[in-house]
């Protein structure tokens, strides 16, 4: 599973013109669910992106995480995150998972969030979404837990 996080001032999510999701300061996380990925998967996703240290602390070093500011969280599934791109000028998308396993991995993840975090939003799953957001920094990080890193608790 995959997580594309960027740390926001403010970042919203419109569906055919319509506002569906809009948080402030936080992360907006593009997520991604791949072939043979489970709730083992989300659930350590989320440990980190929810861990993540990637706001400053007093002395103005990446030090806190999400959880320690109280920030928002925007999550946003994208399809296209997983896509194989080593070859050729089209990519492929046999590593996502179909998207009735991507969705139900996707509300797992927003579920377990929202456990945790005050104000969680999320983009529409299978919809065509216009996402805007102010990148703060910018500070973007790939996040990737594999199927064997959750099962062995050794994901990077």
């Amino acid at each position: 599973m995959i997580g594309l996080l960027q740390r926001v001032t403010k970042a919203h999510v419109e569906v055919s013109g319509e506002t569906v999701a809009a948080v402030g300061r936080g992360l907006m996380v593009l997520v991604g669910v791949e072939r043979g990925d489970g709730e083992a998967q989300a659930d350590r996703l989320l440990e980190r992106l929810l861990g993540y240290r990637v706001f400053e602390d007093d002395t103005g070093r990446m030090n806190r995480s999400l959880v320690d500011v109280g920030g928002d969280l925007l999550l946003v599934p994208q399809f296209t995150l997983p896509a194989d791109t080593r070859k050729g000028m089209r990519p492929s998308f046999t590593p996502a998972a179909a998207p009735q396993v991507g969705k139900q991995l996707f509300d797992h993840l927003a579920r377990g969030a929202r456990g945790k975090v005050a104000h969680v939003q999320c983009g529409r799953f299978g919809a065509h979404m216009r996402v805007h957001l102010v990148n703060d920094g910018p500070v973007t990080f790939w996040l990737q837990v594999r199927p064997a890193e959750a099962r062995d608790g050794c994901a990077s």
